[in-house]
């Protein structure tokens, strides 16, 4: 498939407290690995466009928007809900990251692309409507699922692998029957929101030290034969990598031949269901090593290297 990566370098310039899990090394990681990797030759390089405003109001309330915008200090940081913190650059990098799902549905609505991994950060799947929370300043898929119905997109499937449940993008979406929304996740764990399913819906919870068997019967038995049902016509995956068993940020068990799995079955669903293409953007993954090798794999699968 022909596949792109897009990142920015102001996604490098948000800053949170020392020491804070999300950071801007996490995005050095992942580059350094794909160059190791030697699959960068492979792949298209795109820069990340900056969100426009009306843009972002597609997913989320003037309010939060405004709350974000009044927030942001000259100098040093301030806390936004007790784990985010916002710093001179912050809204510069928030922009960058959802801006970067809007370059991805354009390339591939042109037929220019089949697939593209946004490498961008502030993550987004916590962010709903009104709220920022969780590392997550503004939704990037989100915003890129509305900026793709607004041209003309009717279907639209989003898969979200963190091991936090993306109840940010289940909020914005929760009425809204023509995106399918599937998120596995560890259970009971952060944010301990709703999870029930429904005909759009589809939470499937995993409990701690569950490791890639059970991700894969799971997947199997309750995403992928309602995703040929559906037939998206463009799919975004919420990409984290936390669920590796060196993240310690959770308790799951995967390694990178699980999430190599999990895109070959992507990837193979796009063709069947003649899909337009896979959008793929970054969530969570705090270990750096895991992280690298983890997205290295997941790229090489979506380019099907």
């Amino acid at each position: 498939m022909r596949t792109a990566i897009i990142s920015h370098t102001d996604c490098r310039k948000h800053k949170m407290i020392e020491d804070h899990p999300e950071c801007a090394s996490r995005l050095d990681a992942i580059n350094d690995r794909i160059l190791a990797a030697g699959i960068d030759i492979a792949l298209t390089h795109l820069d990340a466009p900056l969100v426009e405003r009306q843009q972002l109001l597609m997913a989320h309330s003037e309010s939060l928007i405004k709350s974000v915008e009044d927030k942001i200090p000259e100098q040093g940081l301030v806390d936004l809900d007790g784990d985010t913190w916002l710093c001179p650059d912050s809204l510069l990098a928030a922009k960058r990251a959802a801006g970067s799902g809007l370059l991805a549905v354009d390339k591939i609505l042109a037929g220019e692309l089949d697939a593209v991994f946004c490498a961008v950060r502030p993550p987004g799947h916590h962010a709903t409507k009104t709220t920022s929370s969780g590392f997550c300043i503004f939704n990037n898929v989100a915003v890129a699922v509305r900026y793709a119905q607004q041209q003309g997109i009717k279907r639209i499937a989003i898969l979200d692998i963190d091991v936090h449940h993306g109840n940010g993008t289940q909020d914005i979406f929760i009425d809204d029957m023509d995106v399918l929304f599937c998120s596995i996740f560890q259970h009971p764990f952060y944010p301990n929101t709703a999870i029930d399913s429904n005909e759009h819906v589809i939470n499937t919870p995993m409990t701690a030290g569950m490791a890639g068997d059970d991700f894969e019967r799971a997947l199997l038995h309750t995403w992928f034969p309602k995703l040929k049902q559906f037939e998206p016509e463009l799919i975004f995956i919420s990409a984290g990598f936390d669920a590796h068993y060196e993240d310690d940020m959770g308790g799951l068990q995967l390694v990178e031949s699980d999430y190599a799995w999990f895109t070959e079955q992507v990837v193979s669903l796009c063709k069947q269901v003649n899909c337009k293409g896979i959008i793929s953007m970054l969530e969570g993954g705090y270990n750096n090593s895991a992280l690298g090798r983890s997205v290295a794999t997941h790229v090489k699968a979506l380019a099907e290297l």
